[in-house]
C-alpha cells in the first residue's frame, strides 16, 4: 500500500520532468494501429501507469516487472481459485488499479468465454511495451516512460483544441462575457 501511495505522489513529478525529456517518442501519437494521430484510451493508460511496475525501483521497467504485478493482481481477484477471473472477481482487480476500468474484463478476454484466464491477463502483450519498446529490449527506461506520459496528455493530432476549458485550472476561471 505504501508502495501505490509513493508511485501516486511522484507521478505529477514524472510528468514534469516527461515534458522536459529528450526521448525518443515524438512520433507516439502516430503509432496507433489504426493511422490516427492521437493515443487509444487503453493504450494511453498503460502508458500513464508504466511507471508504477517498477518492482525494484532502479527507473527501468520490464516485462517481468509487469507480469509479476500482474500475477499479483490475477492471484488476488481469483476468488474460487479456478485459475479464471470472471466479471463478479474483476472487480476486485480494479479495486487494486482503476487502470482496469479502461482495460477492462472484455480488453483482456481473448476468447470471449466470459472469463480472464492466467494466461490471457499475464501473457497479454502490454501496450506500454508495444508502444515504446522499440528496440524489443522488453525494458522500459524512467526517460522513456516519462517521455511518454508527456505525449498522452496532449492531443498531437495538430488540430485546434475544441473550445472550453482545457485544464482544471482554465475550468476554475469564471467566464468572461463578450
Amino acid at each position: 500500500m505504501k508502495s501505490r501511495a509513493l508511485a501516486i505522489a511522484i507521478l505529477p513529478v514524472l510528468s514534469m520532468l516527461g515534458a522536459c525529456s529528450s526521448s525518443p517518442l515524438s512520433s507516439i501519437g502516430s503509432i496507433s494501429p489504426f493511422g490516427s494521430n492521437k493515443v487509444g484510451e487503453t493504450d494511453r493508460v498503460f502508458l500513464v501507469a508504466a511507471g508504477s511496475w517498477d518492482r525494484n525501483r532502479d527507473n527501468v521497467v520490464t516485462c517481468e516487472e509487469w507480469k509479476a504485478y500482474a500475477s499479483e493482481l490475477f492471484n488476488g481477484a481469483d476468488a474460487n481459485r479456478d485459475d479464471n477471473v470472471d466479471e463478479a472477481e474483476w472487480k476486485a482487480i480494479v479495486a487494486v488499479d482503476r487502470m482496469f476500468v479502461t482495460a477492462n474484463h472484455d480488453y483482456f478476454d481473448a476468447n470471449n468465454d466470459g472469463k480472464v484466464s492466467r494466461t490471457e491477463f499475464v501473457d497479454k502483450q502490454n501496450p506500454a511495451f508495444k508502444l515504446m519498446d522499440t528496440g524489443n529490449t522488453c525494458s522500459l527506461s524512467g526517460a522513456q516512460i516519462a517521455g511518454a506520459r508527456s505525449k498522452t496528455e496532449y492531443d498531437v493530432s495538430g488540430k485546434k483544441p475544441e473550445e472550453g476549458p482545457q485544464d482544471l485550472d482554465d475550468a476554475k476561471k469564471p467566464r468572461t462575457q463578450q
